[in-house]
């Protein structure tokens, strides 16, 4: 058994004092005992809950996003997991998660692909599906998600890559993320546009505002009223929100309209259900919903990241030998995928934000020149080439280009940009994607925590051997010059009045646990990763992984679901449901009070 230190490290922001020391909870790999590998558990001392893997269902199928986002019915157990793989939904029997089983499979259009599922108490399950040519209006599908065989009762038509789907609490009204992204010449459907840099096709990103009654008290008769949210009207208000922060990229940000270069990603509810925030990640920003009136009412962007700040540092370089996290002179966009809405013990409402980063880019990320696209992001070192903007002479960074130093991060080339004097253009300060961190935002987006370097100080004291590894191999030290160890997942849930963030590290994989019920002193509670590192999992060149892969456990971590003691199928435990979209798992916690 392995000795470890720390979750203190993710108290790096808090208002109060970290945590104090934690010590291992599970022997490093093993399949011995239990569902499967645990590489890591570590508890904090005083933490008064503790996640347990109890079962697993695999699809069996890798590396091809065969378990997304998960969705528990209370009333029947069921677990419905987006397999976008396979263009549809797999209904799991978790009646007893200790054994998971396919139950069916529900089955959408030729060419539709399901990207996000919800379900309401009644078991009316809401399915965001994504059209065959993906800048065609998708649809927002309502499913009998008790009959036998889940079928479909109603469709309505919602706008351009619908991502994300969540019923309001008082399940009335289903919100829908359209993301709206563009299309690059040769896509599905675009195959005659002309190869040149830009788009083929770029629709307005907005958010589907879905109310849903169901007339005589069945599902039968259902009365559906979509309205669109868009942002049309920030138009007039560029300029201040550019300046606020909003970053808006792309071949003609300038001339392109708000509403077009905003992709709206995930969508969170406050508990009372009048008001939801919606990530827009690529710009680095929160949108706020009323959802009563279905409108947009704000566009709040984030504040960015100093790591060149004491306990804000990161690992920059893939090549620098190892772990060596410290200070640089770059910003980080924070830029967050999943985010969840809860109540503070003050009585505000807060959003808990897993800040991944994202470039904007479709098309070959290498040929977009010439093939057609549009990519902004590159390595620091590649600034100048190629027709990007240099790194201005008198940038922080510069003299920090080799591969060891900042040289080999994935930086964007359209932030930072300032005159160079001669007419044109220099890059003079670095902005990275992703804060690599966890953050708490107030109803106005403003930050009032966040775990700084938090994550990989973490990971490189508990399983350094998983440090900033990829998620579809192992290799420490890997992703260093990427997003690190990429928080991607959130979900909330309460326990004895105590209200816990549970965030799936993308990457290395993992859930990390928090204590956010005071926002302003968040505390680690725990990391369990059951990824097994020791087995290889690198595809060959057809992309077909390593016989044995199976046993490398959960591997990429992307959707969470919290289910409640009272709707759990274990009597009085709550769960946590994870979709493993590499490994095609779906994995099952239960969450038992401990201390």
């Amino acid at each position: 058994m392995r000795t470890r230190r720390t979750l203190a490290a993710l108290a790096c922001c808090a208002v109060a004092a970290p945590l104090g020391a934690a010590t291992p909870a599970l022997a490093a790999p093993t399949a011995a005992d239990g569902p499967g590998p645990v590489a890591v558990d570590v508890v904090a001392d005083d933490a008064a809950v503790r996640l347990s893997l109890v079962g697993r269902y695999s699809s069996g199928v890798f590396g091809a996003s065969a378990a997304e986002i998960v969705a528990h019915d209370p009333a029947t157990h069921r677990v419905f997991v987006v397999d976008a793989q396979a263009g549809h939904l797999d209904v799991l029997d978790a009646t007893d998660p200790t054994r998971p089983a396919l139950e069916t499979t529900v089955v959408f259009a030729d060419g539709e692909v399901p990207n996000s599922v919800d379900v309401r108490a009644d078991g009316l399950v809401a399915v965001a599906v994504e059209a065959p040519v993906k800048t065609d209006r998708g649809r927002l599908v309502l499913l009998d998600g008790r009959a036998e065989q889940p079928r479909e009762l109603r469709s309505v038509r919602v706008g351009a890559l619908p991502d994300m789907v969540t019923w309001t609490p008082d399940g009335r009204t289903a919100l829908v993320a359209n993301e709206g992204e563009p299309a690059a010449p040769g896509d599905p459907g675009h195959e005659d546009a002309p190869a040149r840099p830009g788009y083929a096709a770029d629709p307005v990103g907005s958010v589907s505002v879905v109310d849903v009654e169901a007339r005589g008290g069945g599902l039968e008769r259902l009365r559906v009223r979509a309205r669109t949210a868009g942002f049309e009207r920030f138009e007039g208000r560029r300029e201040a929100l550019v300046a606020a922060g909003l970053r808006l990229t792309g071949p003609d940000a300038a001339s392109l309209s708000l509403a077009r270069n905003l992709e709206p990603e995930y969508v969170t509810v406050a508990e009372d259900g009048r008001t939801a925030w919606v990530s827009l990640q690529e710009a680095n920003a929160l949108a706020r919903l009323d959802v009563v009136r279905g409108r947009i009412t704000d566009v709040l962007p984030l504040e960015r990241v100093d790591h060149s700040a004491p306990g804000r540092g990161i690992d920059p370089s893939d090549r620098d030998g190892g772990i060596a996290i410290r200070e640089v002179p770059v910003t980080g966009l924070r830029m967050p995928d999943a985010i969840s809405a809860y109540t503070g013990s003050d009585g505000g409402t807060y959003v808990v934000t897993a800040d991944e980063g994202d470039s904007r880019a479709w098309g070959d990320e290498d040929t977009w020149r010439e093939t057609g696209g549009f990519v902004d992001e590159a390595r620091a070192k590649d600034l100048g080439e190629d027709g990007l903007p240099p790194l201005c002479e008198t940038s922080p960074a510069a003299g920090l280009l080799g591969d060891a130093d900042l040289g080999r991060l994935t930086v964007s080339w359209q932030d930072g940009l300032v005159d160079d004097g001669a007419g044109g253009v220099c890059v003079q300060d670095l902005h990275s994607y992703g804060g690599r961190s966890i953050s708490v935002v107030d109803a106005d987006g403003r930050t009032v925590w966040d775990s700084g370097d938090g994550l990989e100080q973490l990971v490189a004291e508990v399983l350094p051997e998983g440090f900033n590894a990829d998620h579809e191999e192992p290799g420490a030290d890997d992703r260093s010059d990427n997003k690190g160890p990429e928080p991607e997942g959130v979900t909330v849930g309460r326990v004895d009045g105590r209200t816990y963030a549970f965030v799936g590290l993308e990457r290395v994989g993992g859930v990390v646990v928090l204590d956010v019920t005071d926002p302003r002193d968040v505390r680690g509670v725990q990391y369990v990763n059951t990824r097994d590192l020791s087995v290889d999992t690198a595809v060959d060149d057809d992309g077909v992984p390593p016989t044995g892969w199976e046993a490398a456990g959960d591997l990429g971590p992307e959707g969470l679901a919290f289910v409640t003691a009272e709707d759990s199928p274990l009597p009085g435990v709550p769960l946590l449901v994870v979709g493993n979209e590499v490994s095609g798992t779906t994995a099952f916690f239960r969450l038992d009070r401990v201390g």
